[in-house]
């Protein structure tokens, strides 16, 4: 049962790292930016240098609460707006000077700035999704910046397409052709609530297995070949084994036949023939063979291409073991007597 290696050899074990950090950052929906200055719906720009950032861009409104100014004019009122208004474009202009055609904000854009942005042709979105824009700068390889003091030091982000799309009811905009070509947007669409969440969660494992897959790059074959070799080999130990630890080591054969079984049942076929007929092959030395769900038959994993990772493989036998030996480490059970109930004589 030696593992196979899916990667080719001395493969760099950054450019590994990079690819499991890109899978995850890549499955984002950025839902939350759907709000831009630059022309009507279905707006699409490209070649796009992106400038990602957290700063206000609301300092046209005095914020500071509790406090009190005494004018004895409405020109003086309009002169501290005009003030406000000097403060704001100047912080717009030192964000124009750094090239972009794109800004991204993780608060407001009031609409002083966001007229300011529309007449330079830059696309403003705003308000956006906290972690949404640190995955955004992560893929587009770009650096969220909140001061605009030197451009020459800020790294920007680059795409090749940003287009609006609509999915079902909902308007999102599209980052397509990032830096980090291997991101991706995966969205979950289904009936219900309870759907949606197991979605979800079979997703979130696959990836869990990429990742593992990813930093452990030996596997094993899949469709239950691998716990018919453990089984044959725990079995063949157990018959050589004298005493009580023989049937110790006959239980746990037995535990791992059952995956098989599992496998088989799950996908609606004779879990019964099937398992008798891959503890045959087996016996023949067919140690590759295992269940081919697709026709319900036995095949070969390795012509199949059916693998899975040796880490979490290992991993799920660590845990059963240790839960089992738990078990019977368990010498007796404490439970405490029922709560006497009394009787109620005044019922409603």
């Amino acid at each position: 049962m030696a593992p196979v290696n899916i990667f080719r050899h001395g493969a760099d074990e950054e450019k590994a790292e990079t690819a499991r950090l890109s899978s995850f950052v890549g499955a984002i929906a950025i839902g939350d930016l759907v709000k831009s200055t630059l022309g009507p719906k279905g707006m699409r720009l490209e070649n796009v240098n992106i400038l990602i950032a957290n700063t206000g861009m609301d300092t046209d409104k005095i914020k500071v609460f509790g406090s009190r100014v005494r004018v004895d004019s409405m020109a003086k009122v309009a002169e501290i707006e005009q003030a406000e208004k000097e403060k704001m474009k100047e912080k717009v202009e030192r964000i124009l000077k750094h090239g972009i055609n794109c800004f991204i904000n993780r608060q407001l854009i009031y609409n002083y700035p966001e007229q300011l942005f529309a007449q330079a042709g830059i696309m403003a979105i705003e308000h956006a999704d906290f972690s949404g824009v640190e995955r955004l700068a992560l893929v587009t390889g770009g650096e969220i910046t909140s001061t605009f003091d030197h451009p020459e030091l800020v790294k920007l982000g680059h795409c090749k397409l940003i287009e609006e799309v609509m999915i079902g009811e909902d308007t999102l905009i599209h980052f397509s052709g990032v830096s980090m070509g291997e991101a991706c947007t995966i969205i979950l669409r289904g009936a219900t609530q309870q759907i949606l969440d197991e979605a979800e969660r079979s997703l979130h494992d696959a990836l869990c297995v990429l990742a593992q897959t990813v930093k452990e790059p030996r596997t094993v074959y899949g469709g239950g070949c691998s716990e018919m070799l453990m089984a044959r080999v725990v079995s063949d130990l157990a018959n050589r084994t004298p005493g009580k630890e023989a049937v110790a080591m006959e239980s746990f054969a037995k535990a791992l036949m059952t995956l098989p079984t599992i496998i088989a049942d799950n996908a609606g076929y004779d879990s019964a023939d099937l398992v008798a007929q891959l503890r045959a092959a087996h016996q023949d030395n067919k140690s590759s063979f295992g269940l081919n769900m697709f026709e319900g038959t036995i095949g070969n994993m390795a012509e199949l291409g059916i693998t899975e990772s040796f880490q979490v493989k290992r991993q799920v036998l660590l845990s059963a073991s240790e839960a089992a030996e738990m078990i019977l480490r368990v010498d007796n059970i404490i439970k405490a007597a029922p709560r006497k109930r009394v009787p109620d004589h005044h019922p409603c």
